[in-house]
Order: C-alpha cells, then sequence, then structure tokens
C-alpha cells in the first residue's frame, strides 16, 4: 500500500480511483494530479515506481489542502458562522439544513430520528348521573 498525505492507498485500485481516498481529492482532482505529473491515471499504483511515487507526494501536499489540514479549515469556517451567529451559523448550531432545504418534509439527515410528538393519556372522568 502506498502511503499519500497520512492515507493508505490500495496497490490494486487504478491511480485516480486510488487517490479519491485523500479527503479533498475526488475524481476530477485526482485526474488532473495525475496529468500534472505525469502519470497515466489508469495506471494501477502497484505498478508505480518510487520516484513516481514521490512526485505525486509531493505535488499533492505543495498545491493542495488536504485531509487535516482541509478538515480544520472546514470547521474553523463553521465554527466562525457559529461565533458571528449569522443564519447560517444557527442553522449548524441547531442541526438544521444550512442551504435552504425545505424541513417540514424531509431533512431527517439532518434532525435525525423522527420525536412523535402527541397528547398524553390521562384519567377519565366518571360521568355522574
Amino acid at each position: 500500500m502506498a502511503r499519500i498525505a497520512g492515507v493508505d492507498i490500495p496497490d490494486e485500485k487504478r491511480l485516480f480511483i486510488g487517490l479519491t481516498y485523500i479527503f479533498g481529492i475526488g475524481r476530477t482532482l485526482a485526474t488532473k494530479v495525475c496529468e500534472a505529473v505525469g502519470i497515466d491515471p489508469n495506471r494501477k499504483l502497484k505498478e508505480l515506481s518510487d520516484e513516481e511515487l514521490s512526485r505525486l507526494r509531493d505535488h499533492i501536499e505543495r498545491n493542495y489542502k488536504v485531509e487535516g489540514d482541509l478538515r480544520r479549515e472546514l470547521s474553523e469556517n463553521i465554527k466562525r458562522l457559529i461565533d458571528i451567529r449569522c443564519y447560517r451559523g444557527l442553522r449548524h448550531l441547531a442541526g438544521l439544513p444550512v442551504r435552504g432545504q425545505r424541513t417540514r418534509s424531509n431533512a431527517r439527515t439532518r434532525k435525525g430520528p423522527r420525536k412523535t410528538v402527541g397528547t398524553k393519556k390521562g384519567k377519565r372522568s366518571k360521568k355522574k348521573g
């Protein structure tokens, strides 16, 4: 297994698919990285030489923010929104959808499982008569 940006990438995968295991790199960016380094994206990772792997590793570390740095930046951005108490920050704080989606139906991923709201049964009053 090759290790790039602190992530183990399986040897059996094609290069552009294997790179997507890294947080912050999707298929499009993986293909662009392969082109920039000059490696065929369809080659399997085990076919790459150590020199090619080091070129790939260096290119990613120099040009892109990935893994821990990217996660940290995203969490700081959300924390900043919450601190300034803007609408998006309040939605994050309440655990509701942030980007304008409807919440009357759906939004279960953000809201969690349904909480049933109903009336509580009390003692029945006896009829006088």
